[in-house]
């Protein structure tokens, strides 16, 4: 089914925009900020009977348990987004996400309550979980629906910018906290105040999403009385070499995402036993500049193609798994802001600046929401949700050398490529209107 052509008010697409992007903002917010406090914190908070890196794997299991709740909450806010609207899901995945968040400050330790704190961090996170399965298609819609579509990658790269400042935020605030806090008091108690603080986002993000109108797709495809019956059927059945393909290629984008930030961090303070600012304060600098260099991608893949630039910011990222590592290995600030900047900010930026209108356009209107949201979960849980768990062990493994990771970095990184080349008949419709045709998509 044809996309139905659309002239967008300049006023409402920056507004949609901004909402959009806020959304994935508060979305990565909550789960940077737990991993990042996974990663420092939680085991001593939740698994303190564990050695330092069993408690860490344990509290990166508790993070694998959001991800692995969200192709749930792909499939079920993508089911309502088809069908209602993408506005009104958008909501309440946003209130799902953010008070989650705020609740997460608000458990007792496991000294205090034992058992139970860390039980209450695994049903908080499924919560969570869920929402941030329905988040990511509706923002990504809504910037994409009423975008033109000559310029569908950029305007997507821009609520983008969300994932880097959802980054940013948490990171800077855990960073201050520890330097400017006395010593022991970060670990004790204030770890919390980001999470508590949350709320602020929540309000304004809310806030912001309760003034933006439904897509003028969405209204144009229900009006003509096209909404599906059952969106998930119709993807998995219609368009599974599609939604195949498209999950194989988002692995490394969110896998090779969670090496840099998580595991680098991990293995930075745990295993080097170097001190967290340094490597937080590179990771704050990396996220700046994929702000900056996330639309400059989105740009480009509306000029030269999306999988272009999506296939060679994975193979820059396959180059880089060696000197990335190295340059942590320094335990020098200028070696962790080289590796991150260079990490996140040109690799991940490429494959991530393109992706939006990469994968939005594999799917017809009327199934578009449930299509990108089972393509950017169950990649998401394979890559980004398993790759602490994964990247932790291979450190492990390794006796606490990092060459057992580079394996996985790289593999995922080709893997992703090849499988990005079989989405490639999408490329002819780059300036066309619409998606491109399912039917030419699944002969590929």
């Amino acid at each position: 089914m044809p996309a139905p052509a659309v002239s967008p008010d300049s006023g409402a697409l920056r507004k949609v925009v901004t909402a959009s992007a806020l959304g994935t903002t508060v979305e990565y917010y909550d789960f940077t900020l737990y991993a990042t406090t996974a990663a420092l914190v939680f085991d001593k908070i939740f698994f303190p009977d564990a050695s330092p890196l069993i408690g860490t794997l344990a509290a990166f299991a508790t993070y694998f348990v959001g991800y692995a709740a969200r192709p749930l909450g792909g499939v079920l806010f993508g089911h309502f987004g088809d069908r209602l609207g993408r506005k009104n899901v958008l909501i309440i995945t946003m209130l799902m996400m953010g008070l989650g968040t705020f609740a997460i400050g608000l458990i007792p330790s496991y000294d205090s309550i034992g058992i139970a704190a860390p039980l209450l961090l695994v049903l908080i996170r499924l919560v969570q979980g869920l929402g941030m399965g329905g988040e990511y298609g509706g923002g990504v819609l809504m910037a994409l629906e009423y975008s033109p579509s000559s310029r569908q990658g950029f305007f997507t790269s821009l609520v983008h910018i969300g994932t880097p400042a959802g980054v940013l935020i948490p990171v800077g605030l855990v960073a201050a906290l520890d330097a400017t806090l006395p010593a022991g008091t970060y670990d004790s108690w204030a770890w919390r105040l980001p999470f508590l603080a949350s709320i602020l986002l929540i309000g304004v993000g809310i806030w912001m999403r309760l003034h933006v109108t439904e897509s003028p797709q969405f209204v144009k495809m229900r009006e003509d009385r096209e909404v599906q019956s059952l969106p998930v059927k119709e993807v998995l059945t219609r368009r599974p070499a599609t939604v195949l393909f498209s999950i194989l290629a988002k692995i490394a984008e969110s896998g090779l995402f969670n090496i840099y930030y998580v595991v680098a961090i991990t293995y930075v303070t745990t295993e080097l036993d170097l001190a967290k600012g340094p490597v937080l304060l590179a990771v704050l600098i990396a996220c700046a500049v994929e702000c900056c260099t996330l639309p400059f991608f989105g740009a480009l893949s509306d000029r030269i193609g999306r999988r272009k630039v999506y296939i060679a910011g994975a193979l820059f990222q396959a180059a880089l798994a060696v000197p990335f590592f190295l340059l942590m290995e320094t335990g020098q600030f200028w070696g962790y802001a080289v590796g991150m900047t260079l990490g996140l900010g040109v690799g991940h930026g490429a494959m991530y600046g393109a992706q939006g209108a990469l994968f939005s356009n594999l799917y017809p209107v009327n199934v578009r929401y449930t299509g990108l949201s089972v393509t950017q979960q169950f990649g998401a849980t394979f890559g980004g949700g398993l790759s602490p768990l994964i990247g932790t062990a291979l450190l492990s493994v390794g006796g606490g050398h990092w060459s057992w990771l580079i394996a996985y970095c790289v593999g995922v990184a080709v893997l992703s490529s090849l499988a990005t080349t079989r989405l490639g008949a999408g490329e002819a419709n780059v300036y066309s209107p619409g998606p491109a045709a399912p039917a030419a998509l699944e002969r590929t």
